[in-house]
């Protein structure tokens, strides 16, 4: 059986991860650079210069040309937020690494939290996931193929037609040598009929997807 290249792609192992963000220190520098890859940068007016200092454990940025004090969570999902970074980064980790849906429950073991923060974290960082990839449109070579997701209903019809599938076209973007996935998009659609599937691939060529090889039969 030949290899699934998309199951067999490299990504952050467990170990890299403990690594590179298994301290509070580590995390707090991993953000640092993310947010002001250039150094401190005030989001009120731009300035760069500032002072620092702690005020109930947390430490604040002042601005020496206008004084606005800021934090480096300030305006993020983690503004707020008592639990140690290294928590939402591993929370992050575990919900974008998984092959499959993380369920808060999971979550809630791997992390060693309450059921209900482990369900606001995964919500709110599948809400930030959503907002970031709103924008985002398929490009070069794209190829197509339909699903159908759902259970059987009992006594009900088996296989494709099952009144109780839900239909499903994605799209996934692909590299120059088209061997590897970049970006997908799925999506429900209301039949595999031809005017259902003229109608989304209008929409997703309108989106600015240039190519489409088609999986589709």
């Amino acid at each position: 059986m030949a290899m699934n290249r998309v199951q067999f792609q490299s990504g952050l192992s467990m170990a890299e991860f403990i690594r590179e963000f298994g301290t509070e220190a580590k995390c707090y520098r991993a953000l640092y650079r993310m947010r002001w890859p250039q150094g401190f940068r005030c989001p009120c007016c731009g300035a760069r210069p500032r002072s620092r200092f702690r005020r109930q454990g947390r430490v604040y940025y002042q601005c020496r040309a206008c004084r606005h004090q800021t934090t480096l969570t300030s305006g993020t999902m983690l503004a707020a937020s008592k639990l140690p970074l290294t928590t939402w980064f591993l929370a992050m980790h575990l919900l974008t690494a998984t092959k499959t849906n993380l369920s808060a429950l999971e979550l809630m073991r791997h992390l060693g939290v309450s059921y209900p923060t482990a369900w606001t974290l995964k919500q709110k960082i599948m809400q930030v996931m959503a907002e970031q990839e709103a924008g985002r449109q398929l490009n070069g070579f794209v190829q197509i193929d339909d699903a159908y997701l759902g259970g059987e209903r009992n006594g009900g019809k088996r296989g494709r037609g099952s009144e109780n599938k839900q239909a499903f076209l994605i799209a996934v973007e692909t590299n120059a040598e088209l061997e590897h996935p970049r970006f997908a998009v799925i999506e429900p659609v209301n039949g595999f009929d031809n005017a259902s599937l003229e109608d989304w691939v209008a929409r997703r060529l309108a989106d600015g997807a240039e190519g489409f090889t088609d999986g589709l039969g």
